[in-house]
């Protein structure tokens, strides 16, 4: 029987993380023996703290001491509180014993911003990972050494899973429910809480965070420029030029302001755009297209389904309110 240890960190707690995992991961487990086998898991809830309060004040947990854990086989991390600072800083115990569980054989499977938590522990550096599209900012600022992916629902890493924002956390459940049981446990759990299975993006979710607190004056001025000629064709040769630097500096200084080239940076910013139109419902997507500076309606449903998941017309029908 595998010990799988759902741990607490100190601080504001999101329940909902909590809760839900150990529902679905006791469920499949019933589920398990139901069809005529051994009890699989061993589920328990474990923190440092004996008693912690969710950050509404309504509910508290009152989780097993962590350290009545000499091993276990799958740690699974909530999502945390958005003062990340302030919770690794207050959470280094817990930090060092995921890091001793990891290097004795456990896995890691981290839910949302949980994946602050383990980056913290220098598992994650030169690796992949995944976590809230909100969070990416905060995210690359603290941990550069990982490569942030957070177009992915589940990043795999040597036994470290990490996952995106929110309730995507059901999706990472799910997978470690087929990883350690089976594909047939995995439906039964998709049905029985209803949870669509085998979705891989939360690119249909995400907001473009235009990142401007970088204190490159040049680069702010040249983000506001393309802010405000969307629909105009750009030479970011002239750009360059206009703000006194080269190419080659404009575009090194802009990749290190934004995290992104200035096409990427150009692109986002229209798809954004275009999403915020389409989502009103009133334009049709050959409008749209030409608003944010597309002739080409091939080239526009690339870059939009290569940054959303989604064709125009996919996610003008998912999300319009007015059709």
């Amino acid at each position: 029987m595998k010990q799988v240890t759902i741990v607490v960190p100190t601080g504001n707690i999101n329940l909902s993380s909590i809760t839900g995992s150990y529902e679905i991961l006791t469920r499949a487990n019933a589920y398990w023996q139901r069809i005529g086998n051994k009890a699989l898991f061993d589920v328990q809830i474990a923190s440092f703290e004996t008693e912690l309060k969710t950050s509404v004040g309504y509910f508290s947990l009152h989780p097993v001491p962590i350290d009545s854990i000499i091993k276990t086989d799958i740690i699974v991390i909530p999502s945390l509180s958005y003062d990340y600072d302030t919770v690794l800083k207050d959470n280094g115990k817990l930090i060092q014993w995921i890091k001793e569980q990891y290097k004795n054989g456990a896995e890691i499977a981290s839910i949302c911003t949980g994946s602050f938590l383990v980056a913290a522990t220098g598992l994650l550096d030169g690796k992949t990972c995944s976590t809230h599209w909100n969070a990416a900012n905060d995210f690359r600022r603290m941990f550069p050494n990982i490569d942030l992916q957070v177009d992915k629902l589940i990043a795999a890493e040597k036994g470290i899973y990490t996952n995106g924002g929110a309730y995507s956390f059901l999706n990472l459940i799910l997978f470690l429910v087929e990883k350690y049981f089976d594909r047939q446990t995995a439906i039964y759990c998709s049905k029985v809480f209803q949870i669509e299975i085998d979705r891989t993006s939360q690119s249909p979710f995400a907001i473009f965070q235009v990142q401007k607190n970088h204190g490159d004056a040049v680069i702010s001025k040249a983000q506001t420029y393309i802010e405000e000629h969307l629909s105009e064709k750009i030479s970011f040769e002239e750009l360059a030029s206009k703000l006194a630097t080269s190419r080659r500096n404009f575009d090194r200084r802009f990749i290190k302001a934004t995290g992104n080239t200035p096409v990427e940076y150009l692109q986002r910013v229209k798809v954004e755009v275009a999403k915020g139109t389409l989502e009103k419902g009133r334009k049709s997507i050959f409008e749209v297209m030409q608003d944010v500076g597309y002739a080409d309606d091939k080239a526009f449903r690339e870059v939009f389904k290569k940054i959303t998941g989604l064709s125009p017309l996919e996610y003008k029908s998912k999300y319009a309110t007015v059709m």
